[in-house]
Protein backbone atom coordinates (compact mmCIF):
# COMPACT_ATOMS: atom_id res chain seq x y z
CA UNK A 1 0.00 0.00 0.00
CA UNK A 2 1.54 3.34 -1.26
CA UNK A 3 0.29 6.22 1.42
CA UNK A 4 0.20 9.86 -0.35
CA UNK A 5 -0.21 13.08 1.08
CA UNK A 6 0.22 16.07 -0.03
CA UNK A 7 0.49 17.28 -3.74
CA UNK A 8 3.77 17.20 -4.49
CA UNK A 9 5.41 20.74 -5.54
CA UNK A 10 5.97 19.99 -8.69
CA UNK A 11 2.48 18.95 -9.44
CA UNK A 12 0.73 22.32 -7.27
CA UNK A 13 1.35 25.07 -9.77
CA UNK A 14 -1.12 22.88 -12.44
CA UNK A 15 -3.30 22.19 -10.07
CA UNK A 16 -3.50 25.82 -8.90
CA UNK A 17 -4.08 26.87 -12.80
CA UNK A 18 -6.98 24.52 -13.39
CA UNK A 19 -8.75 26.09 -10.12
CA UNK A 20 -7.62 29.76 -11.73
CA UNK A 21 -9.14 28.50 -14.83
CA UNK A 22 -12.03 27.22 -12.74
CA UNK A 23 -13.04 30.27 -11.30
CA UNK A 24 -12.10 32.66 -14.47
CA UNK A 25 -14.96 30.58 -16.74
CA UNK A 26 -17.11 30.54 -14.00
CA UNK A 27 -17.26 33.83 -13.41
CA UNK A 28 -17.49 34.53 -17.17
CA UNK A 29 -20.89 32.29 -17.15
CA UNK A 30 -18.68 29.36 -18.99
CA UNK A 31 -20.30 26.62 -16.92
CA UNK A 32 -19.19 24.15 -19.38
CA UNK A 33 -15.57 25.05 -19.51
CA UNK A 34 -15.97 26.29 -15.57
CA UNK A 35 -16.64 22.44 -15.01
CA UNK A 36 -14.02 20.64 -17.26
CA UNK A 37 -11.32 22.78 -15.39
CA UNK A 38 -12.62 21.19 -11.95
CA UNK A 39 -12.63 17.84 -13.55
CA UNK A 40 -8.98 18.08 -14.93
CA UNK A 41 -8.24 19.41 -11.49
CA UNK A 42 -9.98 16.72 -9.76
CA UNK A 43 -7.49 14.17 -12.08
CA UNK A 44 -4.33 16.15 -11.55
CA UNK A 45 -5.11 16.05 -7.47
CA UNK A 46 -6.75 12.53 -7.02
CA UNK A 47 -4.04 10.82 -5.53
CA UNK A 48 -3.17 13.39 -2.65
CA UNK A 49 -6.05 13.82 0.06
CA UNK A 50 -6.26 17.29 0.52
CA UNK A 51 -5.98 17.98 -3.02
CA UNK A 52 -9.15 16.01 -3.84
CA UNK A 53 -10.96 16.84 -0.74
CA UNK A 54 -10.88 20.30 -2.32
CA UNK A 55 -11.88 19.84 -5.55
CA UNK A 56 -14.66 17.54 -4.58
CA UNK A 57 -15.61 20.61 -2.14
CA UNK A 58 -16.03 23.25 -5.11
CA UNK A 59 -17.62 20.37 -7.13
CA UNK A 60 -20.05 20.04 -4.59
CA UNK A 61 -20.44 24.42 -4.19
CA UNK A 62 -20.63 24.11 -8.32
CA UNK A 63 -23.54 21.69 -7.43
CA UNK A 64 -25.33 24.38 -5.27
CA UNK A 65 -24.45 26.95 -7.48
CA UNK A 66 -26.31 25.15 -10.94
CA UNK A 67 -29.19 24.06 -8.63
CA UNK A 68 -27.83 20.39 -9.95
CA UNK A 69 -29.57 18.18 -6.99
CA UNK A 70 -27.74 14.96 -8.47
CA UNK A 71 -24.39 16.62 -8.07
CA UNK A 72 -24.92 17.92 -5.07
CA UNK A 73 -25.92 14.38 -3.83
CA UNK A 74 -23.25 12.65 -5.77
CA UNK A 75 -20.70 14.68 -4.55
CA UNK A 76 -21.64 14.12 -0.51
CA UNK A 77 -20.45 10.71 -0.55
CA UNK A 78 -16.74 11.72 -2.50
CA UNK A 79 -16.35 14.24 -0.33
CA UNK A 80 -16.42 12.19 3.03
CA UNK A 81 -14.25 9.18 1.34
CA UNK A 82 -12.25 10.61 -1.72
CA UNK A 83 -9.39 12.01 0.58
CA UNK A 84 -9.25 8.48 2.56
CA UNK A 85 -8.93 6.43 -0.94
CA UNK A 86 -6.33 8.97 -1.72
CA UNK A 87 -4.68 8.65 1.38
CA UNK A 88 -4.21 4.79 1.17
CA UNK A 89 -3.45 4.69 -2.76
CA UNK A 90 -7.25 3.28 -4.14
CA UNK A 91 -8.41 5.89 -5.96
CA UNK A 92 -9.50 4.89 -10.07
CA UNK A 93 -6.85 6.74 -12.05
CA UNK A 94 -8.36 9.62 -14.54
CA UNK A 95 -11.93 9.66 -12.91
CA UNK A 96 -12.79 13.33 -13.63
CA UNK A 97 -14.78 13.08 -10.23
CA UNK A 98 -18.21 14.55 -11.34
CA UNK A 99 -22.07 12.75 -10.48
CA UNK A 100 -22.22 11.59 -14.02
CA UNK A 101 -19.58 9.16 -13.89
CA UNK A 102 -18.94 5.60 -11.50
CA UNK A 103 -16.88 6.78 -8.54
CA UNK A 104 -14.53 3.94 -8.74
CA UNK A 105 -14.35 3.78 -12.50
CA UNK A 106 -10.96 4.70 -13.96
CA UNK A 107 -10.33 6.50 -17.00
CA UNK A 108 -7.85 6.84 -19.67
CA UNK A 109 -6.20 10.33 -18.66
CA UNK A 110 -5.68 12.57 -21.56
CA UNK A 111 -2.55 13.54 -23.35
CA UNK A 112 -1.89 16.82 -21.94
CA UNK A 113 -2.79 15.77 -18.46
CA UNK A 114 -0.18 12.66 -18.91
CA UNK A 115 2.07 15.29 -20.19
CA UNK A 116 1.56 17.63 -16.42
CA UNK A 117 2.36 14.41 -14.95
CA UNK A 118 5.54 13.39 -16.88
CA UNK A 119 6.40 17.15 -16.71
CA UNK A 120 6.41 17.08 -12.70
CA UNK A 121 8.12 13.52 -12.43
CA UNK A 122 4.71 12.17 -11.12
CA UNK A 123 3.45 8.41 -11.98
CA UNK A 124 0.07 8.08 -12.92
CA UNK A 125 -0.59 4.73 -11.82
Amino acid sequence: MNLHTTLPKTLTPYFKAELQAYAMAYKAGDLTKAWAHLERAHIIGQRYPFAHTFVHWKMLQFGFRIKSGKEVIGQIPRLLVGGIKSFVGTVPVGNPGGANVPSMKPFPIEKDIQDIFIKAGVETA
